[in-house]
């Protein structure tokens, strides 16, 4: 049977999880990890058929949230970021005695744009999953860029993004296509409006994938829910902003301390 790849580091008194987001690994924690470690003991994980852990197919939400929980301590911090926002917040649902609170960066509880509720295009989505067939490391490529555009390290974000997937292996087709799935159908709307854990969610003003239109609706939606927005990021704010984003993490720490 297949295992995760996971690593544990730091000295804190609180476990972190830390979930990346579609198409690539646990690295991508790179610049924040020295940070937190002395204020969590940090989960780095690579999700079922990224990176490292390798040998999964394409899975459901739910699966993917149960295969991780397997591995995970007792009573955690779960931060999530973009398609791993999605991961955690599952396992919250699912699992809420396991989670001491949730944290989702950069993430929607449904990325596929409906009516009235702004999104990714599902036309987007749906090209995407048409070229990763055709040239599947310039889709991966592609999409890295778009979730860094308009910070003023847009390059240099986007550079080491990419070296971070280039470094571990690479998804197949069909896992990065079952993630793209997740994407284009989770709606966790409705169900995160009952979540009793603490919650508190991360966006960046000029994110293109996440609108931030989407905090504004969220916080009527889930007045339990709290709000972040970092003026200068896009879709990887701890990429661009990782001091900003350290302070914040350490801020909610104190705040749901025992």
């Amino acid at each position: 049977m297949s295992t995760l790849w996971w690593q544990t580091k730091g000295e804190g008194k609180d476990d972190l999880v830390l979930l990346h987001g579609w198409g690539l690994n646990a690295e991508v924690w790179h610049c924040i990890c020295e940070e937190l470690s002395s204020h969590f003991r940090l989960h780095l994980v690579d999700l079922p058929g990224y990176g490292r852990s390798q040998g999964f197919g394409a899975l459901t939400l739910e699966e993917m949230a149960e295969l991780v929980l397997a591995q995970a301590p007792e009573k955690a911090i779960w931060l999530g970021w973009s398609l791993g926002g999605l991961v955690a917040s599952q396992i919250a649902l699912q699992h809420p005695q396991r989670v001491k609170g949730l944290v989702t960066v950069a993430s929607s509880p449904c990325f596929a744009a409906h009516g009235d509720w702004p999104g990714i295009k599902p036309e987007v989505l749906a090209n995407f999953q048409q070229q990763l067939s055709e040239d599947f490391q310039r889709t991966v490529e592609r999409f890295l860029s778009l979730q860094t555009l308009g910070t003023e390290t847009a390059r240099q974000d986007a550079r080491r993004l990419k070296s971070v997937v280039l470094e571990q292996p690479m998804p197949s087709v069909e896992v990065l296509n079952g993630g793209l799935e997740i994407l284009k159908t989770a709606d966790l709307r409705n169900s995160l409006s009952n979540l009793t854990v603490p919650f508190l969610r991360l966006y960046g003003h000029l994110d293109g994938l996440v609108p931030r239109k989407i905090a504004g609706l969220l916080d009527e939606q889930w007045p339990q829910s709290k709000t972040v927005i970092f003026p200068k990021a896009a879709h990887a704010p701890f990429i661009s902003h990782p001091q900003d984003v350290c302070q914040v993490l350490v801020e909610f720490q104190k705040q749901i301390a025992d």
